[in-house]
C-alpha cells in the first residue's frame, strides 16, 4: 500500500513517503535497519560509537571496515574540493573531540537508503530527513507529477522561503541556523560563521549535496561563485536581511518563468 513511514533515528525523524504500492514491513525492515546501523557506527552523541572510539584513539584507521574508512576517505575528498569550507577533522564534536563526519553521513546514509528501495522495486518516493531531502519518480505515484520541496525560512520558521519542483532523481540539502543558532563552525577560523542565514544545495547525490550545504554557508555569499564550478550541483542561499541568491542552475521558480 501507498503510505508514510516515520523512524526516529540519528537524533531526528526520518520519513519516508511512498507512492506506489510498495510501502511493506519486507521493504521497509532492511532500510532501517541501515539507517540504525548508521547512528549506531558514527554517530558522536554516541559514547560506544565506532566513530567516537576512533576519534578517542581507542580504535586505528586498520581496525576499520571497509564502509567506514570509505566515508573518512571521502571527507577527505570533501575537504579539498570545498577548500577546507567542508573538514570532518577539524571541528568540534558532541563527544569532545575533532572528527565529526556527519555532515556527510546524514546525506551519504539518505543516498544508501533511496538506493535499497530502488534496488527492491519501488519506483516514486521522498525520503526527507531532517530537511535533507531524496526524491524519487513522481509525487504523483505515475510519472507525471513532480515533488514539491519548501525550504524553511530562516527567519520565521513557520514559513517557506521558497518552494522548488524537483523531479526524481534528485537530492536537496539546507544548512541554517534556524533549530541551533550560530553551530556552524568555519574550520579555517574555528568560530561560527554567521555571514548568511541558510544554504540550499540541489544535486544528485544527498551526501554530497549535504557536505556542499556546508560548504556555501561557511564560505558566505561567495559560495555560490564556487559551486557553479561543481558539475549538476546548485544554490540558494539567504542572508540575515532578507536577501537570496542563487546559482545559475539552481532551480528557482524564477528561472522558469523567464525562459
Amino acid at each position: 500500500m501507498n503510505g508514510l513511514h516515520v523512524e526516529h533515528v540519528m537524533g531526528m525523524a526520518i520519513k519516508l513517503d511512498l507512492r506506489d504500492g510498495s510501502l511493506d514491513a519486507a521493504t521497509l525492515a532492511p532500510v532501517l535497519d541501515w539507517l540504525h546501523h548508521v547512528d549506531a557506527t558514527f554517530s558522536t552523541y554516541k559514547h560506544d560509537s565506532v566513530i567516537t572510539r576512533l576519534s578517542r584513539g581507542e580504535l586505528a584507521i586498520d581496525d576499520l571496515d571497509e564502509e567506514t574508512e570509505g566515508v573518512l576517505v571521502r571527507c577527505v575528498e570533501l575537504t579539498e574540493i570545498t577548500r577546507g569550507a567542508f573538514d570532518a577533522f577539524a571541528v568540534p564534536a558532541p563527544n569532545g573531540t575533532l572528527l565529526d563526519p556527519s555532515g556527510f553521513v546524514k546525506g551519504w546514509s539518505v543516498q544508501r537508503a533511496a538506493e535499497m528501495l530502488e534496488r527492491s522495486g519501488v519506483v516514486d518516493f521522498c525520503i526527507n530527513a531532517g530537511g535533507d531531502i531524496v526524491v524519487r519518480g513522481s509525487s504523483s505515484g505515475d510519472g507525471a507529477g513532480r515533488w514539491s520541496v519548501g525550504i524553511r525560512h530562516p527567519g520565521h520558521v513557520d514559513q517557506l522561503a521558497l518552494a522548488v519542483e524537483l523531479e526524481g532523481p534528485m537530492a536537496i540539502a539546507t544548512s541554517a541556523t534556524y533549530e541551533r543558532g550560530a553551530h556552524i563552525i568555519d574550520p579555517v577560523t574555528g568560530q561560527p560563521t554567521i555571514e548568511i542565514a541558510s544554504a540550499t544545495v540541489v544535486g544528485p547525490d544527498l551526501g554530497t549535496a549535504d557536505a556542499f550545504a556546508t560548504a556555501v554557508f561557511v564560505m558566505g555569499v561567495g559560495g555560490l561563485d564556487w559551486i557553479e564550478d561543481q558539475e549538476a550541483y546548485s544554490a540558494y542561499v539567504i542572508t540575515h536581511d532578507g536577501r537570496t541568491a542563487w546559482s545559475s542552475r539552481f532551480p528557482h521558480p524564477a528561472l522558469a518563468s523567464a525562459t
